[in-house]
């Protein structure tokens, strides 16, 4: 999982600087002051996200089981619903969009509480 995970991680952490100077540069004459926060909050939970994902990496070498390979899919999943739905949202004007970006945020959620939990099991040191 450790070269699946630092390659999305990647992958994301492009993306998200890729999209977010596009924004910046590319979008602010196109887009209402509404739809750029709307686009900027995606390229946050993104990156932010991203950098989860890389942690989730590295602890899937030292820390045996599913449940950290579970935080990394949920956040995986969190990023391409929630960030997603939240790009596609702005840039095409369909509001209706808007009904997928709480399952990216469950996602999200989920991932935390999958990261939070292999940490509860986690022998004391």
């Amino acid at each position: 999982m450790l070269r699946g995970f630092l390659m999305l991680a990647a992958f994301f952490g492009f993306t998200g600087v890729a999209l977010g100077a596009f924004a910046a540069h590319g979008l602010k004459n196109r887009l209402s002051a509404e739809y750029l926060a709307i686009f900027h909050t995606g390229v946050t939970y993104q990156l932010v996200h991203t950098l989860a994902l890389f942690g989730v990496a590295l602890l899937a070498v030292h820390i045996p089981g599913r449940l950290v390979t579970w935080a990394g899919v949920a956040f995986t999943v969190g990023i391409l619903l929630f960030s997603g739905s939240l790009y596609v949202l702005t840039l095409t004007g369909v509001s209706k969009l808007g009904i997928i970006t709480p399952f990216g945020g469950l996602a999200f959620l989920l991932g935390w509480f999958f990261l939070g939990l292999s940490a509860w099991r986690l022998q004391a040191v």
